[in-house]
């Protein structure tokens, strides 16, 4: 592949990271179905893409008195805990398993999402009934 195609990947992921949606529900098709990575390693360089994003948000947040002290420090240490535990069973983990896996994620994500507009789109048609 060339250089200028996993450009485009990561450009493409990170405006839609920037939007809200993660990066990584497009990132991670477009390396393995488009260009051919691994599952394993594309899953390994949405982490590492995500990284920085992640880092100005919260610093972004936190300048804006965003950020429950309290609630951090006690969901901190179970994220962590979280990305080591997912970080490990995804290495014992077949790519095939691991596509489906991800796939099934992506399902569970988009009827999540169609569900929050849904109820979204309700509350306000009851609003201009009113």
């Amino acid at each position: 592949m060339q250089w200028w195609t996993f450009l485009i990947a990561g450009l493409s992921a990170g405006i839609l990271s920037g939007m809200g949606m993660g990066g990584g529900t497009i990132l991670i098709p477009i390396l393995t179905l488009l260009l051919g990575v691994s599952q394993h390693a594309a899953q390994g360089i949405n982490m590492l893409a995500f990284l920085p994003g992640a880092l100005l948000a919260i610093g972004a947040h936190h300048k804006n008195g965003r950020i429950d002290k309290d609630a951090a420090k006690t969901m901190l240490p179970w994220g962590v805990a979280g990305a080591i535990g997912g970080a490990l069973i995804a290495t014992f983990l077949s790519a095939g398993w691991l596509k489906k896996a991800f796939g099934a994620f992506l399902c569970v994500l988009a009827v999540a999402q169609w569900r929050k507009v849904g109820k979204k789109d309700q509350a306000q048609s009851a609003g201009n009934l009113k």
